[in-house]
C-alpha cells in the first residue's frame, strides 16, 4: 500500500501537470488566433491561373490574415484581389508591368508613366515593392517616384540597400518607407538605420535569422524591444508556388511572436502596420 503522503504528492503532480498542460494548450490556441497582417505579398500574372482570385482570398482568410499588402506585376492582379476582398486587401502599386524588370525599370520612362496613370485612376496605400540600390535613387525615374509618393501621400516599399534608403530620405525627408526584407542587412545596420530615420519601418519577409527554434532570436529580440513600433511580418509570394506558404508562414509567425511580451507581439503582428496605414485608412 502506498503511503498516504505519496498518494497526495502523486495526485498533486497530476493536478499541476494538468494545469500546465491546459495553460500551454490555451496559450497555443490564443497564439494561433493572433491577427496577422502580411505586409509583403505579390499576385503577379503567373499566379492568376494557379490561384484564381477567389482561391487566393480564401487562402488568406484560412490563414487568418487581418490585412494583406498586395502588389503585382502587373497591377491588374492587385486590382482583382482588391475587388474580391476590399476589407482584406491593401493595394500597393508596383512599377513593373511584367516580370523581368527588376534591374531595368529605373531606366525606363514607361515605368513612371505606369505609376502616374494608375495613381490617377485608383487609390493605393503605397508604391512598391520596387528594387533600387545605391545611386539608383538619383535617377530621373526614381526622382519621379518620390515626387508621386509625396503628391499622393503614400508610403514607399523599397527593396533596397541602406545606401539607397539614405538617399530616399535625403531627397524626400518626409517619406514613409517600408524597408523590404529589412534590406537583408545585419542587426547592427538595421539598428543604426532605424535610430536615424523615425519614418522607416522594416518587414521581415523571406528572412529566418530572427527565429531561433520557436522563439525570437536573442539579438533580434533586443532589436524588437528597442524599436517595438517599427517591424512587420510578410511572406513574399514572389513566385506562384510561394502562395502555398502563406498559411505556414502565418502559423510560424504566431509561434515565434508568442515568445515576446504581449504588447510587442501584437505590434509586430499587426498594430505597426495599422500605424503605417493610418493615412490610407482615413481617406
Amino acid at each position: 500500500m502506498k503511503h498516504p503522503v505519496s498518494t497526495v504528492c502523486s495526485s498533486s503532480r497530476v493536478f499541476v501537470f494538468a494545469i500546465v498542460t491546459t495553460l500551454a494548450i490555451t496559450g497555443s490556441v490564443q497564439a494561433q488566433d493572433l491577427p496577422v497582417t502580411d505586409t509583403h505579398l505579390h499576385y503577379s500574372h503567373d499566379a492568376w491561373t494557379v490561384y484564381p482570385p477567389a482561391e487566393a482570398i480564401a487562402l488568406l482568410r484560412k490563414a487568418k490574415i487581418k490585412r494583406a499588402f498586395v502588389s503585382s506585376s502587373s497591377d491588374d492582379g492587385t486590382q482583382m484581389l482588391l475587388k474580391e476582398a476590399p476589407d482584406l486587401v491593401v493595394p500597393v502599386l508596383r512599377p513593373y508591368s511584367r516580370r523581368g524588370q527588376i534591374s531595368t525599370w529605373m531606366d525606363d520612362p514607361a515605368s513612371l508613366e505606369l505609376l502616374t496613370s494608375r495613381l490617377a485612376k485608383n487609390r493605393y496605400a503605397g508604391i512598391g515593392e520596387f528594387h533600387a540600390f545605391g545611386d539608383d535613387i538619383k535617377k530621373d525615374v526614381l526622382r519621379g517616384v518620390l515626387a508621386l509618393a509625396k503628391k499622393y501621400d503614400v508610403f514607399l516599399h523599397a527593396h533596397s540597400d541602406a545606401a539607397a534608403v539614405e538617399l530616399i530620405f535625403e531627397q524626400y525627408p518626409e517619406a514613409r518607407v517600408l524597408w523590404a526584407h529589412s534590406g537583408f542587412e545585419n542587426v547592427e545596420t538595421i539598428r543604426d538605420m532605424l535610430s536615424r530615420h523615425p519614418m522607416l519601418w522594416a518587414d521581415l519577409a523571406f528572412r529566418s535569422e530572427h527565429i531561433n527554434g520557436e522563439e525570437a532570436d536573442p539579438q533580434w529580440r533586443d532589436l524588437f524591444m528597442e524599436f517595438p513600433d517599427r517591424f512587420m511580418v510578410g511572406t513574399d509570394t514572389f513566385a506562384p508556388e510561394r502562395w502555398a506558404y502563406v498559411t505556414a508562414h502565418a502559423r510560424t509567425s504566431r509561434t515565434w511572436l508568442a515568445s515576446l511580451p504581449e504588447e510587442l507581439e501584437e505590434k509586430i503582428a499587426w498594430r505597426n502596420a495599422e500605424v503605417l496605414l493610418s493615412r490610407y485608412l482615413e481617406k
